[in-house]
């Protein structure tokens, strides 16, 4: 990751990892997949359609505050889905592929 600044280079690396845990077989992964899809809903709504990867490290930083509620609401008796090192980093990877400007990663 060439000439990304370290700070949206970590971030890339952490998301990644999330991705490939919610990849990962097991009882909760059902569960896992429905956090994801409302963390990806949720993060459309704040962060639009257009959006950069610094945005993306903003968003993220201001996650703690809501992240929980979601996972909580959407999967309430799956406590295992409600992991954000899961979850939320793996549609923060998603959604890093497709920021204006995406680095190969």
């Amino acid at each position: 990751m060439r000439g990304v600044p370290p700070g949206i280079a970590s971030a890339l690396i952490e998301w990644d990892a999330g991705e490939r845990r919610l990849d990962e077989p097991g009882p909760a992964r059902d569960a896992r997949l429905r956090v994801a899809g409302a963390v990806d809903d949720e993060l459309r709504r704040r962060v639009g359609a257009t959006y950069a990867l610094a945005d993306l490290v903003q968003a993220y930083g201001e996650s703690s505050r809501w992240f929980l509620e979601v996972a909580e609401r959407t999967a309430p008796a799956v406590p295992a889905a409600w992991d954000p090192a899961c979850t939320l980093d793996a549609v923060f990877a998603r959604w890093a592929r497709n920021a204006s400007d995406a680095v190969a990663r």
